[in-house]
């Protein structure tokens, strides 16, 4: 009898390892489309880098409540743009909306067919007080070093600005005439939430009754080295992006002397750490699911050793799988509505009861969750009546996911393929926010992707210190958007 109950065993373990190696090495084949690469489009790369850093030299850091801040460095930008990029003038309409907003619009010969948007944006953000020093470079001489172009807003989001200006006037050189119009959309304000710019652009397409078959915005990029168990680049495209949701709770109570405090836990600073405490230890769930499982699904077979089998295999070896992905902050954010506590206030003097604390805590929206359902758990984290909870201007849902069986995701897709031999392709999430999210009435789809290369030591210089582009990879993405813009719009 234990004889056989132990051959049962064997071979339930043999069908489950049968099952593991099928699944891995048979059924999961590559879902990489198969095309020639292109050959490289000749791109004068000095001046192209030069354009770069005179656009890096205008310090257009904007202002959330004043619009008039940084005007004369916006100017100086659109002065440069005017000068660097004639053909692009002459022939693009050319529209100042929101103040320093640009809208370029160039007619296609079918006026009836969808048209194309390609985004960029001409703000940056400040460099954080007290970390000047820190800098290789002055982070606004835009200097041409070590070849790379170094400064803020070299990589965010400069060098897609002018990689798109770039590619335009080209396609006017060579007498490209698009079937599709074209429209350039350069916010000023997106590091302040866009709504100035990009909102009002979008607003005013709606206005005209325009539709954008697709949009594409800066946004995931060609990583290496970033996931463990996978060799070779890959090119994540965005194909939805994450709400944002910043919930501010104040609590009241009784004011008064710090030598006659009331019981343990009835102050208000007490309250509010109670409760913010409740809100960091118990986040929102937390899953592979929706566009991290297809990104996962899409990336497994191309990766070696037990990732590809674990991957490969979510049935069985999901929970460490998402166990491992929670303990990484990058790669826990694709799984679940991330909790940020960012801003406390209580108090203003230290023998002083406060007779009001406050806090903001900020949300980023997985795709499946609601601002509704994210202020129901704040609530619920709370527990009691006598929080005041209200939501910061600028919420925004989730975005809707975009179909990567469609055909401009496609394009994308055959594009990178193209141009960047050996790099794989698959769909990915945009943690945090950017001005495509206010084009969702007005374009089919919307994509968050710039062929920036990025390995990990890369990553800290996003909205950090010693930010640069090399000059190689800013001529990959003239080539880029040049490709995209002669495949798409013909």
């Amino acid at each position: 009898m234990i004889k056989r109950g132990l051959l049962v065993v064997l071979a339930l373990v043999l069908v489950l390892a049968a099952a593991v190696l099928v699944n891995t090495f048979v059924l999961k084949t590559s879902r990489q489309i198969e095309v020639p690469p292109l050959a490289p489009l000749a791109v004068d790369q000095a001046a192209a880098a030069e354009s770069l850093s005179q656009a890096i030299r205008a310090r257009t850091v904007s202002s959330q409540t004043d619009a008039q801040a940084s005007a004369d460095q916006f100017a100086a930008l659109q002065a440069h743009l005017l000068a660097r990029y004639p053909r692009v003038h002459a022939t693009l309409q050319r529209e100042v909306v929101g103040g320093h907003s640009l809208l370029y619009t160039w007619a296609g010969s079918d006026r009836s067919a969808k048209g194309i948007g390609l985004m960029a944006h001409q703000d940056v953000v400040p460099i954080a007080p007290g970390t000047e020093a820190q800098w290789k470079v002055d982070p606004f001489a835009g200097v041409r070093k070590d070849g790379f172009v170094w400064g803020r807003g070299a990589w965010d989001d400069k060098a897609n600005l002018i990689a798109q200006m770039e590619a335009v006037e080209m396609l006017l050189a060579s007498g490209f005439q698009p079937r599709r119009s074209i429209y350039l959309i350069f916010g000023a304000d997106e590091e302040v939430g866009g709504l100035r710019g990009a909102a009002a652009i979008a607003a005013l397409f709606a206005q005209r009754q325009v539709q954008l078959d697709f949009v594409v915005d800066e946004g995931l990029l060609i990583t290496e080295g970033v996931m463990p168990g996978l060799k070779v680049p890959a090119a994540l495209i965005g194909i939805a992006e994450k709400g944002y949701l910043s919930v501010v709770m104040k609590v009241p109570a009784t004011p008064g002397h710090s030598s006659m405090p009331p019981p343990p836990g009835t102050s208000a600073i007490a309250m509010m750490s109670a409760a913010l405490k409740r809100l960091d230890d118990n986040q929102l769930p937390a899953a592979i699911a929706g566009v991290a499982r297809e990104m996962f699904e899409t990336v497994a077979p191309e990766m070696g050793g037990f990732s590809r089998v674990a991957l490969s295999n979510l049935w069985l070896f999901g929970p460490v799988v998402k166990k491992q992905l929670e303990a990484g902050a990058s790669t826990n954010a694709m799984l679940r509505t991330t909790t940020a506590l960012t801003m406390v206030h209580a108090g203003n003097k230290d023998n002083v009861l406060p007779g009001q604390a406050e806090a903001t805590v900020n949300f980023r929206i997985l795709p499946g969750d609601t601002k509704a359902t994210v202020m129901d758990h704040v609530k619920r984290a709370a527990g009691n009546e006598r929080f005041e909870l209200s939501a910061l201007p600028g919420a925004s849902e989730p975005s809707k996911v975009t179909p990567t069986a469609s055909e401009s995701y496609q394009l994308i897709n055959r594009t990178v393929r193209e141009l960047f031999p050996g790099t794989i392709v698959a769909p990915g999430l945009m943690v945090a926010a950017t001005d495509s999210r206010h084009f969702e009435k007005v374009a089919d789809h919307i994509y968050k992707f710039s062929p920036v290369r990025a390995k990990p030591e890369d990553l800290p210089r996003f909205h950090g210190t010693d930010e640069r582009i090399a000059e190689t990879n800013l001529v990959e993405l003239i080539r880029f958007y040049h490709r995209l813009v002669q495949q798409g719009a013909k």
